[in-house]
């Protein structure tokens, strides 16, 4: 089953739970960056067997030790290459040296999981891998926020670029 994405190119700033202090196991889902430049990539995967319904899902890149931006354009904000959004289904619009970036999701199968490219850049004067290529500590801090049926949960990308909710949840059968 494919899922579909669709782009509003701002951030939802709504309240949020964070999981660690939500004890359920509503949301089993973790989503990874690999860096690969030219393109890079984000993977969400349902860890559970059970689908999850739709959901909004929210990138905000600025508490990033990098302080990276999505670099969509040829000669914008980015540094030389650059890569606009795109998944396995459509091509979107998302503006050029954005810090973050919100999509709704209709839903991911029980263990499926679902990707996007797009180019990422840091914005460090001195940076470990060069502001073209993201070193796993410069993701580390930016924020993944998803709001399933009313409930919003976040999660922070740690040093080896994985956001994840329901950490030490059994497999919801």
């Amino acid at each position: 089953m494919k899922s579909v994405f669709t782009l509003v190119a701002a951030l939802s700033f709504a309240p949020v739970v964070s999981f660690a202090d939500n004890h359920t196991c509503a949301l089993s889902l973790s989503v990874g960056f690999i860096e690969g430049a030219p393109v890079d990539r984000f993977v969400m995967t349902n860890t559970s067997k059970t689908a999850i319904g739709p959901m909004d899902v929210s990138f905000d890149l600025r508490p990033s030790m990098g302080r990276l931006i999505f670099d969509t354009q040829n000669g914008g904000v980015g540094v030389e290459v650059f890569q606009p959004f795109q998944s396995e289904d459509m091509t979107l619009d998302v503006a050029d040296g954005a810090e973050g970036l919100r999509m709704p999701l209709g839903g991911l199968a029980g263990n499926a999981s679902a990707s996007f490219t797009i180019d990422v850049d840091d914005r460090l004067s001195v940076s470990e891998l060069g502001q073209i290529r993201v070193s796993v500590s410069e993701m580390q801090g930016a924020i993944l926020t998803v709001l399933v049926e009313e409930t919003s949960y976040n999660a922070v990308f740690d040093g080896a670029n994985m956001a994840v909710f329901g950490t030490g949840c059994a497999d919801k059968t």
